[in-house]
């Protein structure tokens, strides 16, 4: 998996919440994200330029996040992230601090490999799922989940139940359809007139 860095500043927490939303809004105001680092000894909370976010956020991509909070580096993934209704603009991000030891949940990209029985006959391929949760030791996630779809006919559908990677545990509901080979008019068309 790639790595990307984002450098940040701590941050301290107001005692009274009418307070804490104040700071919050002003980092905002100023062009910051509020951040915060779970999974460590402690929780940290800091604050990250919206620029140092942007690679991150905005990519189909996976990343292991080398963050640097006032020079203290660790590794972490991205977690979550809060995006304004209207604006789209990012209002909070929290991320979760690797343990090499412990295995941590992420969403994974899927990569369809192969062109499909069912589209050769006319039929139209389309991926449903765009990210598999998985479970693993972080070194052994990968940057995208290649699944191969040759084999796959008119209408029929792939699982995330008929899949399996190696070091990896799919934690996506078994009966959710990663992708399916739609029936076309075209190929209802041919398929009626074979029949005939």
């Amino acid at each position: 998996m790639k790595s990307i860095e984002v450098k940040g500043t701590a941050r301290a927490i107001a005692e009274r919440s009418s307070e804490q939303a104040r700071a919050l809004k002003e980092i905002r105001k100023n062009g910051g994200v509020p951040c915060v680092l779970y999974g460590g000894n402690e929780v940290v909370h800091f604050t990250v330029p919206t620029e140092g976010l942007r690679n991150l956020v905005y990519t189909p991509h996976i990343y292991i996040v080398d963050l640097d909070i006032d020079g203290k580096k660790v590794n972490a993934i991205l977690k979550d992230i809060q995006f304004h209704p209207v604006k789209d603009t990012i209002l909070h991000v929290d991320f979760y601090q690797i343990d090499e030891a412990k295995p941590i949940v992420m969403e994974v990209p899927v990569q369809l490999e192969g062109l499909a029985e069912g589209v050769k006959a006319g039929g139209k391929l389309a991926l449903q799922m765009r990210k598999i949760k998985v479970k693993a030791l972080y070194n052994v996630i990968p940057e995208k989940l290649t699944v191969n779809v040759a084999h796959l006919g008119l209408g029929k559908t792939v699982k995330v139940g008929e899949l399996s990677f190696e070091g990896l545990e799919l934690i996506s509901a078994k009966e959710a359809v990663v992708c399916v080979v739609k029936l076309t008019r075209a190929a209802r068309g041919a398929a009626a007139t074979a029949g005939k």
